[in-house]
């Protein structure tokens, strides 16, 4: 399993719009190879921003890595640039591979 991760420090005041901005998107996730889960999740808020993360999951790095090379992905991001001035700084990528994991119905370790 792979997570893909970006941070938002999203302006405070701005926090529905940035909602609404992903709530209506099409990101076309769903029809890309290996994409498992996605989750915009809001975070703490300071005193000038309110923190955001967008967290998906893929069954590996290379399926990540191939929706970044592909259409759906530039379809998704097209109007990105669009909502810089929601934003304090820029979006913080980050990427991890997954080293344990554990669900629900798993034996006990």
């Amino acid at each position: 399993m792979f997570l893909a991760m970006n941070r938002f420090k999203v302006k405070l005041g701005s926090e529905a719009e940035f909602e609404t901005v992903w709530r209506e998107r099409d990101s076309h996730l769903k029809t890309v190879p290996g994409f498992k889960a996605f989750n915009l999740l809001r975070g703490p808020s300071k005193e000038d921003y309110t923190l955001y993360a967008s967290h998906s999951v893929w069954g590996s790095r290379e399926d990540f890595e191939a929706w970044t090379r592909s259409e759906a992905f530039r379809l998704a991001h097209r109007s990105a640039g669009g909502n810089k001035p929601l934003y304090v700084g820029h979006p913080e990528l980050e990427l991890f591979d997954s080293v344990i994991a554990l669900s629900v119905g798993d034996a006990a370790a």
